[in-house]
């Protein structure tokens, strides 16, 4: 598929509002290809978000604005009397929800134009309008041009009837209401929406995967999100409104501590996978309340692990009923990339493979040069894949497609001459 990538010295900046951090990179656009690299990055823990919805507009707002402003502070050297004014915001998965339609529009025996293209997606655009919802993506699979099927780039072919396969992506209006008045009161304008497991696949995805079908599972704190792509797009995305903080939040009632420490244990001696030294290796449990920690309180680790397994395991079980129910099984390949903060967890690809009987790889930024090993790995995949998505699939946004679609014959054109200028 043509993609037009953005200009080249373009400044674009990413907001990842999730409910365990909030991440903001700044980028500057190197060349035509689109290539970009990142400026300034701010990151710190997400306040007012939970399971990826805003539950205190003050505390979010307040995060917000914070993390912009140490990422603001980083690029400032770089680009003289900058203030960040537009930002490209992930939509968490469970407020979004994926349609897929097969569209035609007749292009009597010319060769297809960009025009014909838009006017096609811009039909499609039509079937999915709604009074609660808003549309996030149109994203063009496949194109079929006088019952030839499968073209990828259609344009300047001849024929008389084009069709195309789109995928759709919703919005729910209320839940991005909420998360456009938290980033308008940090003094910000919402450039785009990009769905967090379409971003996810987009920084962390090589070619060959994206065009021989995989899906990426992005597990974050609240909501761990699916994509699956093929032909070089996302063609479904769902979710599931469970992470690594319900991971955190069993370990701290089943051992009885804070959520602190509870999130401590899970990243220091936490495992997907259970291993013949658990029972002998004892870890130091603080009881949750109490002040006088002067007598440790030992555990066997196989405890922690017997906690944490089984929550993984539901996670990756939910997964795998959703993809089955989706219908694009054999689209979705034999392949999964797993990102985000909770997909650290050791073991978890072991576990991965074993529930969903697929290959499983962990998946990072790969398209981003000279970022710092402290947001280079899979929890910061969905704020670099934003930074993609701007950078090079802008034309996947609805509004740009709508702005730009020209009506097709003589008559199209009349009317909207007459809609536009009466």
């Amino acid at each position: 598929m043509k993609h037009k990538p953005k200009a080249k010295g373009s400044i674009i900046a990413a907001l990842d509002v999730g409910s365990s951090k909030i991440a903001c990179f700044i980028a500057r656009i190197v060349d035509d290809e689109g290539n970009f690299e990142v400026l300034g990055v701010g990151h710190q823990a997400s306040q007012g978000v939970k399971a990826g919805s805003v539950i205190d507009l003050d505390a979010a707002e307040s995060a917000i604005r914070q993390t912009v402003h140490a990422a603001e502070n980083m690029a400032a050297d770089k680009i003289k009397g900058f203030p960040l004014r537009e930002v490209i915001v992930n939509v968490p998965g469970v407020h979004t929800k994926s349609h897929n339609f097969t569209i035609d529009v007749e292009i009597s025996g010319q060769d297809v134009t960009d025009n014909d293209v838009r006017r096609a997606l811009a039909k499609a655009q039509g079937h999915a309008v709604s009074a609660e919802s808003e549309l996030i993506h149109t994203i063009p699979i496949t194109y079929t041009i006088d019952g030839n099927n499968g073209i990828r780039e259609p344009r300047g072919m001849f024929g008389h009837k084009l069709e195309v396969d789109v995928h759709l992506v919703t919005g729910e209006i209320s839940a991005l209401r909420n998360i456009a008045t938290c980033i308008e009161r940090s003094h910000l304008d919402i450039a785009a929406l990009c769905e967090s497991g379409y971003a996810a696949g987009l920084a962390s995805l090589v070619e060959d995967e994206m065009d021989l079908g995989c899906t990426v599972i992005d597990m974050g704190g609240g909501v761990t999100s699916i994509a699956v792509f093929y032909n070089g797009g996302m063609i479904y995305s769902d979710s599931i409104p469970v992470g690594g903080r319900h991971v955190t939040s069993d370990i701290a009632r089943g051992l009885t501590t804070s959520i602190s420490d509870a999130e401590r244990l899970k990243v220091l001696y936490g495992s997907a996978v259970a291993s013949s030294t658990d029972e002998n290796e004892l870890i130091d449990v603080p009881q949750i309340g109490e002040d006088n920690q002067t007598v440790p309180n030992h555990a066997p680790r196989s405890l922690l692990v017997g906690i944490i397994q089984p929550r993984l395991e539901e996670i990756l079980e939910l997964v795998r009923a959703k993809l089955n129910d989706s219908g694009v099984g054999p689209a979705a390949g034999r392949r999964v990339i797993l990102t985000g903060g909770a997909s650290q967890m050791p073991g978890l690809r072991e576990l991965g493979q074993q529930v969903l009987d697929k290959q499983v790889r962990l998946g990072r930024p790969i398209r981003i040069d000279g970022l710092a090993d402290a947001v280079n790995g899979p929890a910061f995949a969905t704020t670099a894949g934003l930074l993609t998505y701007i950078a090079e699939r802008s034309d996947e946004m609805p509004a740009e497609i709508m702005a730009m679609v020209e009506p097709g014959n003589l008559f199209e054109r009349v009317k909207f001459w007459l809609r536009e200028n009466w």
